[in-house]
């Protein structure tokens, strides 16, 4: 059945084209990418966002978050140990106000807060502040997790967010473990 097979000479197969060189504009974009970290509000794009409804609800849990710590903060449990209301901010100064707040929170232990976006019903776009600020905040590494607050508390306008621990209170915690198990 196979008699007449022959046995190839090599296995190999060698590239007859030459890599693809990346684009000025790739380039460009890599440059950036290398330049801009978390500290730097410009990471966080003014060029485009996933654009939502102004009645959408919003929610975002980032890997290693418990499902449980998610759900309470969905529902409200946590008390708000912080604020921020954006409304009448430009995106731009909006931008810069959450990195902000966000560090400045996580310096004071504050991990619990409510930050205000409105719904953005008569905005044009509509709805726009709202989908930079989720955006924004699921890009922002302290950010474990958050959602659409509840409705005496903004509802689709605002959004609870739970802030990392800081390094300081992450030793605490296991510390405290620690001597619980000895």
């Amino acid at each position: 059945m196979m008699a007449d097979v022959a046995p190839i000479d090599h296995d190999t197969v060698e590239r007859t084209s030459h890599p693809h060189k990346p684009s000025d504009a790739q380039l460009a974009r890599q440059l950036a990418a290398q330049r801009l970290s978390d500290g730097d509000p410009q990471y966080l794009s003014l060029d485009y966002a996933k654009m939502l409804k102004p009645e959408d609800t919003v929610g975002y849990k980032r890997a290693g978050v418990q499902d449980g710590v998610f759900k309470k903060l969905r529902l409200g449990k946590y008390d708000i140990q912080a604020r921020l209301d954006l409304h009448k901010f430009t995106l731009k100064d909006a931008r810069e106000e959450i990195l902000k707040f966000l560090k400045q929170c996580q310096r004071m232990d504050i991990r619990t807060v409510i930050v205000v976006h409105g719904k953005g019903e008569r905005s044009t776009p509509q709805a726009q502040m709202k989908s930079y600020v989720c955006q924004w905040l699921e890009q922002i590494s302290d950010v474990q997790c958050f959602h659409s607050a509840l409705r005496h508390q903004g509802g689709a306008g605002a959004v609870y967010v739970l802030i990392k621990k800081s390094q300081e209170k992450k030793l605490e915690t296991r510390d405290r473990h620690l001597n619980r198990r000895s």
